[in-house]
């Protein structure tokens, strides 16, 4: 209830932008998180999940107590750093993010009143959890939806933003998987490898032939759009290409940000105490985080886990209940732990907004039934 007047432009006490008048075309974002966890395509989504996971464990041959033996002697310590330094990560997310906004023009000099730093970060965590939940990278539009109703920036204005962080995070990532392959293989990508480089290379493909036709026919795509979203389409082309307009501030982060991710698997292999070396981590990380791109399940559960694994021990040779308990404890950082995070935050948000909005007083109903009749 709460979540759908918000989406409608009707949250209370936040204040209207001098450039953001209401539009009942614009977009409204995804609506209420709950609603799409029980849907028909969410359930067949962990349902396949939970498929890829059973048929990995069973061609490894696996024995759930060695797993539970070797993850029984992890170092608490290195394991807490790969939390701290992941988690850490978000306030770079964030201030990057807010830059990006600011550059399609998403600040105080054009009306808008941004949460706080640490408000921006409890909104990308509650979207990290979203598309840890529903599959089809929903967290994302989750974002546009969440930072429209805190203040009322144009879901179409956010959405363009983030479409451009996305592609400007894949461009670095497949770029430093490149490099890191040359550097591990000497240029001969194993075959186990390959499927990864050739899924990176087509999204590549994909991104930068369609940023190429926003830019290149924008007229005739403008004309294209039915007239009562051209508005909103404006707003999302200008959003894209005005908050890439400063690339040193999402690439620079960006790269930062990968090894960051490369940091927390290796400190998980650490606490193992597996002996792999900081470019294998970031290897299998960057490959892992590329897997996580597929719409099939929710933040790529299922397909990390395998394709992951596969690499850890067809290629690097890995002892295969080492390596499965690497991934696990690492799924558990990166997410589970978010899973729980967030729902914590999403029911906090929930009643906080509840608290902002209370529902009628029965009589006050029955007084405005009257009225209308």
């Amino acid at each position: 209830m709460i979540e759908q007047d918000a989406a409608r432009g009707e949250f209370p006490g936040a204040g209207m932008p001098v450039d953001a008048a209401p539009d009942s075309s614009e977009p409204t974002g995804p609506g209420p998180l709950g609603r799409r966890f029980f849907r028909p395509e969410t359930i067949v989504s962990f349902l396949i999940a939970l498929a890829i996971l059973v048929f990995f464990f069973r061609r490894l041959d696996l024995e759930p107590a060695k797993i539970w033996a070797v993850i029984q002697h992890v170092n608490p310590w290195l394991y807490a750093m790969a939390f701290v330094v992941w988690y850490g990560g978000f306030w770079l997310r964030g201030e990057r993010w807010v830059k990006m906004l600011g550059q399609a023009g998403v600040d105080a000099r054009h009306g808008y009143h941004l949460p706080s730093l640490n408000g921006i970060v409890e909104i990308l965590l509650l979207s990290w959890f979203a598309n840890c939940v529903v599959p089809a990278k929903l967290g994302d539009a989750y974002r546009a939806f969440l930072i429209k109703q805190e203040s009322r920036v144009p879901f179409s204005k956010a959405i363009g933003t983030i479409l451009s962080e996305r592609l400007a995070d894949l461009a670095v990532l497949c770029v430093m998987m490149a490099g890191v392959a040359v550097a591990l293989f000497h240029g001969h990508v194993p075959a186990q490898a390959t499927q990864t480089f050739i899924l990176g290379g087509a999204l590549i493909l994909v991104a930068a032939a369609g940023l190429g036709v926003m830019w290149t026919a924008r007229e005739t795509l403008h004309r294209l759009v039915p007239e009562r979203f051209r508005g909103q389409y404006a707003n999302l082309h200008d959003a894209v290409f005005s908050s890439l307009r400063r690339p040193e501030w999402v690439v620079g982060p960006g790269i930062v940000l990968w090894l960051i991710e490369g940091m927390r698997f290796w400190f998980v292999g650490a606490a193992l105490h597996s002996g792999m070396s900081p470019l294998v981590a970031l290897f299998i990380a960057l490959m892992g985080a590329l897997l996580t791109t597929l719409p099939l399940t929710p933040a790529g559960l299922g397909v990390v886990e395998a394709g992951t694994g596969a690499v850890m021990v067809h290629v690097f040779g890995m002892d295969p209940t080492l390596a499965v308990s690497i991934i696990l404890l690492d799924r558990v950082c990166a997410y589970w732990a978010l899973v729980g995070l967030g729902l914590v935050l999403y029911v906090r948000r929930f009643r906080r907004l509840a608290r902002l909005d209370p529902a009628p007083a029965p009589a006050t109903r029955t007084a405005g039934l009257r009225q209308a009749d």
